[in-house]
């Protein structure tokens, strides 16, 4: 082939209508991802857009909203027992999965539904 993917630019989840003060709280003030600014073409779209490590995360408002209880993005986390305990402190239920041999990881619902993985990174 004469081309290649390099990167992923962003990931996108769906929200439902009006709840973009929650995704802030969630994604912004729980897991601690810095809240961008959206292009001003796209604002009256409704959602929020989240920075960490580099890359983005969308909220998009979707109507009719159905949360993703299977499809997922999964995030490399340093300081892994440290965010499970800060999550299950915040009222967030931390779902831990054995089922892949040699790595650690959990699954947790944003406040949509939307299913969420974390692994333990080793740095």
């Amino acid at each position: 082939m004469s081309f290649f993917i390099e990167k992923i630019d962003h990931i996108q989840v769906a929200a439902p209508k009006n709840s973009e003060q929650a995704a802030i709280n969630f994604y912004g003030n729980i897991l601690g991802m810095v809240k961008v600014d959206k292009p001003v073409s796209l604002q009256g779209r409704g959602g929020v857009w989240f920075e960490f490590g580099g890359y983005q995360l969308h909220v998009g408002i979707e109507e009719p909203f159905i949360p993703a209880k299977k499809a997922h993005p999964a995030f490399g986390v340093s300081g892994f027992e440290l965010m499970q305990e800060h999550l299950a402190a915040n009222g967030v239920e931390v779902k831990n999965d054995g089922s892949i041999p040699g790595v650690e990881r959990f699954f947790i619902s944003d406040p949509f539904g939307n299913r969420l993985e974390f692994l333990k990174n080793s740095l």
